[in-house]
Formats: structure tokens, sequence, C-alpha cells
């Protein structure tokens, strides 16, 4: 039913008063309540960016390879062959929290959506998860929610998951994320805007019918939660991942016509996002009959219509003489197909319903004078560096090692992978765990792109700065360390509470470090999401910003993962001090979780890299693994779990600790297998690149610099314990 609109409603809506007394000032009088639901979803925080727009400026975006960046539905850019990559990450954390498969599932068909609305076919499926406690009971509700959704989706709609990462920290409890990134290949001539043209022509609504699933969505996910967010349950949309498959193939058929004119998906805000944008970026208006809109429930609002966030539908705007083709082709997909509006000269967006106009808006204040923040910022006070000499190991490495493989941060995912189609299509070359970055062939060509997500959310609360500049250094090491060029990222930047000077500052430290790296690393920013108000009860997650990054292979037979083959030597490339602030070891070990981070060099990350690119691609490197959680012992015990070859290793410098050395975790380094240690050194070296040998692999077992011997079996063992563990007493609860 409608209800009167004041400033109680708005304060519901969540628009304070100086917002509502805009409303009023733009229309000149009280909005009706379908009017003033659309100026609250439109002017969210999801859908306006109002707390974020003066940071998200700072990141560079433009590069040769850039076809289109920030601002589409997706990033676009050049891959070779006429190719191009269109690739974003979008968030559905608060979805998540309250409906956790659900929530997972539409936030997989969301960004598949975002993909080939640009005329994209999807090829790969990423992800970037962050959960509470393991200790909490609601967090494997949560994990097992989240993970059966994502491949739920992704299985049925036969886009193969090929990525990802996952972290447990007790800060996520109250507010999971969950981050989805879909990549697709388009050519370079063949790709679509959103900008709605040509007076007249008619506005086509396609795919699901329309439901009272998703009200105001976006409104909930620019709001905190609090004790009674399971009550919020109805906002959650619900997702039909056969329906999306059809919707892509009918889609991707009509595109190969000429009869688009412009193309949006219905995301957050549903028909209101989708048609203001599209009219707004073409700077014209729009005028709706949602009697024409298929509906699946009876009596619904215009209210309703306009706000709903049902799942699998796209707005088109069509030329007019070619409408029976399109409806040809849809009602082949036996999808819907509806003529709903037409484009008009107003500048307004204008609906009606039942034979009444239900809002009648102009697009111009409703875009340009949307809320814009330049929101109080408080910097995080830097962290002291910590001197590794003055850390006491008392487990040794052995003991340290066996530990860090084990715990939820480090320990397989075999158990999430195995839920994931990784190779449905054919072309995945580097499956997940077996290489730093997954690598998917594009059919028929050579040509390969590697795909990561990365952020160490750890590093970003003790130094947003330097946080968000390893996010983006790793995402850049990674798809090095498999031999690929990186092209460029998307992001996902989830805070905490906006308004909380606190947390402005973070969000702006981090926007500067990742600025930073990409200028660095020639690593643009093509497309993201801002997720803010991420907190419960007004306690606020880890400051997570996190990257997924795209680079390319020339030939997808010169990747290089990290299993360790037998008789080649190891080696370490970049320079070793033994950081130990806000390491795993002293989390795991110590039971720290102080001092400041590994500082980022960025000027050393980029010669590293560059130089293990050239190597991998001569063929010199056999294998190789960025160092990142846990360090170098870390690093190589996954090597060798990865191929089952063991490795014996030698002492480390006499001027750092043991436990710092080979757990620390400095930024820049990999670590290398090749056939001869000597000559790749002297490379190196030319380079004014620092390497050092750390072993040579061979056998079953992994022997230690201070005598310790594991078999890589019983590492693997311990590796693979705890999911299985976990997730089996969770069933076996759910079973009594």
């Amino acid at each position: 039913m409608e209800r009167d609109v004041n400033q109680a409603l708005a304060r519901e809506f969540g628009l304070n008063a100086e917002e509502y007394q805009r409303v009023l000032t733009i229309m000149g009088r009280t909005p009706s309540f379908t009017e003033f639901g659309v100026f609250s979803v439109m002017w969210s925080e999801h859908c306006s960016y109002k707390s974020s727009r003066v940071w998200l400026k700072q990141l560079p975006t433009k590069a040769p390879w850039v076809i289109h960046g920030p601002g589409e539905n997706a990033g676009v850019v050049a891959i070779g062959d006429g190719l191009a990559a269109i690739f974003k990450m979008e968030s559905h954390n608060h979805p998540s929290f309250i409906e956790p498969y659900q929530g997972a599932a539409t936030g997989v068909g969301g960004i598949l959506r975002d993909v080939f609305t640009m005329g994209a076919r999807p090829i790969a499926n990423l992800n970037a998860l962050r959960f509470g406690n393991p200790n909490n009971p609601r967090t494997r509700r949560i994990v097992d929610g989240v993970v059966r959704g994502i491949g739920g989706y992704g299985n049925c709609v036969g886009v193969p998951t090929v990525g990802g990462e996952i972290n447990f920290h007790p800060a996520y409890d109250g507010n999971p994320l969950v981050n989805a990134m879909t990549v697709g290949i388009a050519p370079v001539d063949r790709i679509f805007l959103s900008a709605a043209a040509g007076l007249g022509n008619p506005v086509v609504y396609v795919g699901s019918k329309t439901g009272r699933d998703g009200i105001h969505g976006a409104t909930m996910a620019s709001a905190e939660f609090d004790a009674n967010s399971e009550e919020k349950r109805p906002t959650v949309q619900v997702g039909d991942p056969f329906t999306e498959k059809l919707l892509i193939e009918a889609c991707l058929e009509l595109m190969a016509t000429d009869a688009i004119v412009a193309i949006q998906d219905m995301g957050a805000a549903g028909l209101t996002s989708s048609s203001v944008e599209m009219a707004g970026k073409g700077g014209v208006g729009i005028e709706l009959n949602l009697d024409n809109v298929p509906a699946r429930e009876i009596g619904m609002t215009a209210y309703e219509f306009m706000l709903s966030e049902s799942q699998e539908r796209m707005l088109m705007v069509l030329r007019p003489d070619r409408e029976d083709v399109a409806r040809a082709i849809f009602d082949k997909w036996d999808l819907d197909f509806a003529i709903i509006g037409h484009i008009t000269d107003t500048g307004r967006i204008t609906v009606r319903h039942q034979g009444e106009i239900k809002a009648d808006i102009p697009l111009a204040p409703l875009n340009d004078q949307a809320p814009l923040y330049t929101r109080p910022t408080l910097e995080t006070s830097k962290k002291e560096a910590l001197n590794p000499a003055r850390i006491e190991d008392r487990v040794g490495l052995t003991g340290a090692l066996r530990t860090l493989i084990a715990c939820p941060d480090l320990c397989s995912r075999a158990w999430v992978w195995d839920q994931y189609d990784s190779t449905v299509g054919g072309q995945t070359v580097k499956r997940p765990g077996a290489a730093d970055a997954a690598v998917v062939k594009l059919e028929g060509l050579k040509r390969a792109l590697a795909l990561t997500t990365d952020c160490t959310p750890r590093y970003c609360l003790a130094d947003p700065e330097a946080g968000g500049m390893q996010a983006v250094a790793e995402a850049w090491r990674n798809l090095t360390a498999v031999g690929a060029r990186p092209l460029a990222i998307t992001d996902n930047m989830n805070f905490g509470n906006p308004e909380k000077p606190e947390i402005m500052g973070q969000f702006a430290a981090a926007i500067r470090g990742m600025a930073a790296a990409c200028e660095a690393l020639d690593f643009p920013v093509v497309s993201g999401n801002v997720s803010l108000y991420n907190e419960t009860e007004g306690r606020g997650i880890l400051p997570t910003p996190a990257i997924g990054g795209l680079g390319v292979l020339e030939d997808a037979a010169q990747a290089v993962g990290i299993s360790l083959a037998p008789w080649l030597d190891i080696v370490v490339v970049g320079a070793t001090k033994g950081w130990l602030g806000q390491s795993l070891w002293l989390r795991e070990i110590g039971g720290r979780e102080d001092g400041a981070p590994p500082p980022v060099d960025l000027t050393v990350e980029r010669a590293n890299g560059d130089f293990v690119r050239s190597r991998i691609l001569s063929g010199e490197i056999r294998a190789c693994h960025d160092v990142a959680d846990g360090g170098i012992l870390v690093a190589i015990a996954e090597m060798a779990m990865e191929s089952g070859t063991g490795a014996r290793l030698s002492a480390h410098p006499r001027d750092i600790p043991g436990h710092a050395f080979w757990f620390g975790e400095d930024q820049g380094r990999y670590i290398v297998a090749v056939p001869d240690h000597a000559s790749f050194i002297r490379a190196a070296e030319a380079a004014g690149i620092p390497t050092m040998k750390l072993g040579t692999s061979g056998g079953g077992d992994l022997t230690l610099p201070d005598g310790g011997t594991i078999s890589v079996e019983s590492l693997r063992a311990d590796h693979q314990r705890f999911f299985k563990a976990w997730m089996d007493g969770d069933a076996a609860e759910n079973r009594s």
C-alpha cells in the first residue's frame, strides 16, 4: 500500500533531512510514493556512491589497451586478435548474510549480466570471500550456503569458476563478504553500451517476470545491520540460473543483428536504475507503461514494479523496425518479451500504471543533484615496525609449518573448489590451486587470459595505504607468476560505515595506495564496486579493497604453475629481511596481531616481476609461486604438496633469525624452480635482481634447514584436514 511521503519515511528509506529537502526542491512538490521510492534507491549509497565518488577519481583508468573504463556495466580491455576482455567484480555482501545461498547465487547472476549485457560471452567466474570466526556456529552455515550458492548458479549456467580467495576473521562475524567477478570475451567492434538514443524508439523488457523479491535491496545494502537484520530476509532476491543461461544465449543471438540501440541489466534498484541510467546517459527522456511489464504476482503496485530486484531481467532500446526480429528470438528461447515504453525528448522519466501517471521526474537533477559528500577522514595511526630478533620462536620450523598450512587461512580449499565446475567449456588451463592465477585459453586460439583476486585485509587494517598498495601489487605478482602480462584490474571496495571518520580515513588511504601501485605497474582500474556500511551493531569489518586482476598470455602453453618437479634448483627472487609484522606466523604462532605490515617498494616490485616473467616466457622457469601469506617455507610447501615432490632446503642467512627468514612476509618475492641456478642467478645479477638458492627438489620429504624432516604426504594430511572436519561436524549437528 502507498504511504505518506514525509521525513519519517525518508529516514526509513535511508535519506537524511537535507536530502529529503533536496527532493522536494527538485520536484517543486511532495513526490508521490513511487517517485520517492525512485529517489531513495537512486540516491542510496549503493547506487549513487555519494561517499566514495570524490576519492575514486584518484584511480588511474586509462592505458592504450583500455577500451572502456569505469562508467559502463563492466570494464573493457583489448587483448589482441581483434578481441576484448570485459570484466567486473561486484559485491553481494548484505544479502549473503541474511540468506547465504540466494545471496551468493544472485551475486553470481548479477555480475554475469553486467558482462554479457556488453556483448561478451562469459568464460570465467572468480570470487573473493571473507567469513567470520570458524568457531562461531553461524560462520559454518554462511560458508556452506555461500559456496553452494556460487557453485549452484555458476555450474548451471555453464561458466567455470576458476579462482578466488577465502579469509576468516572475527571482524566478519556479522558481515561476510561475497565479491563475485566475471570475465567475458567479445569482438572489439561488437561492444554494446547503455546510453539510450532515438526519439520514439521502443523500450523493451526481456527475461523473467517481475515479482516482489528484492524490493529496496539497494537501500538495505546502504545501511548497517542490527539485531533485527534477519527481518530483512524478504529483500533478498531469488535466482534462476537456467533462465539466466537462456537469457545469455538470447541476448548474444540478438546482438549478432543490428537491432539493439542500448542495453542494460536490471540489477540493484531493478527497473528504476536501468531506465534512469539509460536515459540519463543518453540525455533523453523515457516513458514507461507498467501495465505491460510481465508480472508473476497479482496486484503489484507501480512502486513494487519500479523497485523490484527480481533476477534475470534486461532492459533494451531497439530499432523500431527490428521489434519482430527481437521478439522471435526471445520467443524461441522461451523468455518474456514486452514493449513497456519508448524514448522521448522530455528529459524526464514518466511512469504510467493503470491509466494514471505514478511518477514524473526530471532526469537531469535526479542524476546531477544526487548527494556527493567529502566526509571527514581520520588517518590510521602508523604501527611500529617489529624487530624479528626480539620475537621468540618457541615451536621451530617444523611445528610452525604444520600449524600454518593447517590453519583456516592457509589450509586446502579443495572442499570449496570441488563444488565448483572449474573446467566446463574445456578451456581452463590452470585450475584452482594449480597456479597463482587461473589461466583460461581462448577457444580456437593460442592466447589465454590469466585471472586472480587478491587482498590482505590485516595489512589494510594496520596501514590502509600500504594495504591498498599491496593488494594491487599482489594481484600483479600473481598474474606475472604464471607468465602473463598484467593488463588491468577491477576492484571491490568493502568498508564499514563511511560516516565514521576513521572508516573514511581507511577508504581514502587505501585509494591512495591503490592509485600509486596502478600507476607504477601500468595496471589501470577499468571497473569496480563500492560496498560500505559493512557493520553490525556498530562493529565494522576489516578494510577490504579486493582486487580482481586480468592479464594476457600470447601462448597458453607457456603458462607455468606451482607444481614442483624433481631435481630442480629452488631459488627465491627478491630480497628477504624477515618481516614479521602482521604476518600469519605472528598471529598463528605468536598469538599476536600487531606491528607495521611489510612495506611495498613499487620500483622493486616492477623490476622483480618483469625479470621473472621474461624467464618464464623463455622457458627457463619450470615452476613459480609468489611469496605471500606464510612466507617462503609455506610457498615451498604448497609447491611440494601440489606435485608430491619434496625438497632439501639449505640454511638461512646468519643475520636473519630462522623463523623470520622462512616465515616473514617481505613483498615482491617469488619462489622459482629452475634447471640451473647458477645461470639463472647470473642473469638476475646482471639485471640487478637479488636472488638466493634455497635448495633442490626431489624425493618425497621436505627436509628443513634445522634438520627437521616432514613427508609431503603428512603435510597434505595436515593441509586438507580443516574444511572436511569442520563441515562434516556441521553436517553431523544438522543431522542431530
